[in-house]
């Protein structure tokens, strides 16, 4: 793992996102992961890019496939979707 060095190497990811959907705390997420819990962090804030091994078991972690928690560019916000217009209903979740 190593220092990230400009938007190029940049990798993003949903890990905070993930921990809070699940209730998981940074410290719960780094002893399961074998890691220090202020690497988890540097993770989320982009400070660091994961190995290969370490992305594909926060993967694992989380149950989701490596590409829906990492991505080469940055992931919509959420707050950016689609939103029905006033008075629409919400789209049903498929």
């Amino acid at each position: 793992m190593g220092p990230v060095s400009g938007d190029r190497d940049a990798v993003y990811n949903r890990i905070a996102l993930l921990r809070a959907e699940q209730g998981v705390t940074r410290r719960e997420l780094a002893d399961a992961l074998g890691v220090h819990y202020q690497t988890v962090g540097y993770l989320e804030r982009g400070e660091y890019n994961p190995s290969l091994h370490l992305a594909l078991r926060i993967a694992e972690f989380f149950g989701l496939p490596v590409e829906v928690v990492f991505s080469t560019r940055p992931f919509p916000r959420i707050s950016d979707t689609a939103r029905p217009a006033p008075g629409e209903p919400p789209a049903a979740a498929g």
